[in-house]
């Protein structure tokens, strides 16, 4: 599965079924607000392991790791692993039936590891651009691609966050991809180098598509806990305002009410003048019989969007139709380029 195939795959696994899956797990009400995040997270993170995991199998090892040297072997340490490994693996001594294959695959490695120009191709830019065999990578054009990936995910993550419940997920997910950006532009024009301590057998390349296949995981886990974790400001706002304006109202009619008492002396009879502990249970019972919520009452923390949930379907289908072209118009350019 190429690039391109295992991006796609990885939108809709996670739209379509992580999404609604940590949905299900942060539905208010079914955990606690604490046990809710951390089966969400955990959930997120183990799908994300796996799905990584099953991709680097997939994906095989890269030149370094067949050499079984790191990032910054230099030329000496890998003329020695290529010595020890090329014995293990001659076909006169090795009885597997792809003896000749995994030979000439390490002599591949070995030649392209012990060329300085075709190392460094390699490790910027991945095997894909070193099939090409030309002489100078245009760098123009590969910043073109990566400007192409991230508009496309920009896109997407705007349409998939849509609504004022999403504004925390929004930021998040925007701050790393602005991260993200910085930190591959500057890998690809090398003007960051790795320490060959941090995951030292992994080129350049393959952490940008690490990071690449990552992202999906991170932007629905972004939405998730972001809508979870939404405060609604505004409407806790209103909602005070308006619990405050009832209670005003009572308090004024009961008011008035015990002003006219307090006049009438009570009722039939001579007037007898009400006392101020009288008026003031009178006005504590006029109140205890309203049903008013208190303010503090009010939940401020989102339980729901209903008018998100009306359009999250219409947002879902163009979000996918988005991506289908985008994807294509994507994979089109990657084909004209090579």
């Amino acid at each position: 599965m190429g690039d391109s195939e295992s991006s796609l795959f990885s939108f809709f696994f996670y739209v379509l079924f992580v999404y609604p899956a940590t949905n299900w797990l942060l539905k208010p009400g079914r955990f606690s607000r604490t046990k809710g995040l951390t089966y969400a997270i955990s959930l997120l993170v183990a799908i994300a392991a796996v799905k990584t995991g099953l991709e680097l199998k997939e994906q095989g090892p890269n030149y370094y790791q067949l050499m079984k040297v790191g990032r910054s072997a230099t030329a000496l340490e890998i003329k020695r692993s290529y010595k020890k490994m090329s014995l293990e693996l001659h076909p006169d001594k090795n009885p597997s039936a792809t003896a000749l294959d995994d030979f000439a695959t390490l002599k591949n490695a070995y030649d392209v590891l012990m060329d300085m120009d075709a190392r460094e191709v390699y490790d910027r830019f991945g095997p894909e651009k070193l099939k090409q065999k030309v002489a100078v990578i245009d760098e123009y054009k590969v910043l073109v691609e990566v400007a192409i990936f991230y508009a496309a995910w920009g896109i997407m993550t705007w349409m998939l966050t849509l609504g004022k419940h999403n504004s925390n997920a929004r930021q998040w997910v925007f701050t790393g991809m602005i991260a993200m950006l910085v930190v591959e532009v500057m890998m690809l024009l090398k003007e960051i180098e790795l320490p060959p301590w941090f995951l030292p057998a992994m080129t350049a390349h393959e952490l940008i598509q690490l990071g690449h296949n990552l992202f999906p995981a991170f932007l629905n886990g972004c939405r998730c806990i972001g809508a979870y974790l939404f405060v609604d400001l505004d409407g806790h706002q209103r909602a005070l305002l308006g619990a405050l304006h009832e209670q005003n109202k009572e308090v004024l009619r009961a008011l008035r009410d015990i002003q006219t008492s307090i006049q009438n002396g009570g009722g039939a009879g001579p007037a007898r003048p009400m006392s101020v502990g009288d008026a003031m249970r009178n006005l504590e019972a006029e109140l205890d019989g309203k049903d008013i919520k208190h303010p503090s009452e009010v939940n401020i923390f989102s339980d729901g969007f209903p008018d998100a949930k009306k359009k999250s379907n219409t947002n879902l289908y163009l979000m996918i139709g988005g991506y289908i072209v985008l994807y294509y118009i994507f994979a089109g350019n990657q084909a004209s380029s090579a």
